[in-house]
């Protein structure tokens, strides 16, 4: 009777660690989730400033049409972009680089640089950019420790057995991590 106990009791022990874990794992996937719905967001938002801020500078800069079309055409590699997280990372990087370019160009413009309209899209832009380094930073915080938890063992067991898989990270390409080239 005591071995039967102690059989029953050892069950008890094992099937709720797994449950533990279990539960522990989803609810880090779904953190991770959530925080990539933040970033996905704020990208969302910068996303539609960027026809204004196009066109603002359009009115100044026309003959600047190589700057529109690869900024244009960088906003549509994240639309085509879809859910995945990789190959977002990898366009939303793109998108920000030409951007820069789109700034460089209306630095040659005074009048552009006096514009209200321009002025207040560029804060706008400005407050959006923050928005999604916070968003990155929270992602990325939950994307840590869900791959943490997927990794250790014995966890790691359970995480392989139901289809865990690890978060990749929102880094910066190495052209973004650069200091910007700043003229007067």
């Amino acid at each position: 009777m005591s071995a039967l106990m102690i059989v029953i009791a050892l069950a008890v022990v094992v099937g709720g660690w797994l449950m533990a874990t279990y539960n522990g794992l989803v609810k880090l996937r779904n953190l991770m989730q959530e925080a990539w719905s933040g970033i996905d967001v704020q990208l969302k938002r910068r996303f539609d400033l960027i026809p204004n801020l196009v066109e603002t500078v359009k009115g100044y800069a026309s003959h600047e049409s190589e700057t529109f079309q690869n900024v244009t055409n960088a906003r549509a590699a994240v639309a085509n972009a879809g859910n995945d997280p990789a190959a977002r990372v990898q366009a939303e990087n793109a998108l920000t680089g030409t951007l820069r370019s789109l700034f460089a160009v209306a630095e040659n413009y005074p009048d552009l640089k006096a514009n209200t309209n321009f002025l207040q899209l560029q804060e706008q832009l400005a407050s959006i950019e923050d928005e999604i380094q916070m968003a990155r930073r929270y992602y990325n915080g939950t994307a840590r420790d869900l791959n943490t938890s997927i990794q250790k063992f014995p966890a790691v067991l359970i995480a392989r057995q139901f289809g865990f898989k690890e978060a990749p990270f929102f880094e910066a390409e190495e052209e973004a991590k650069a200091a910007p080239k700043v003229s007067f």
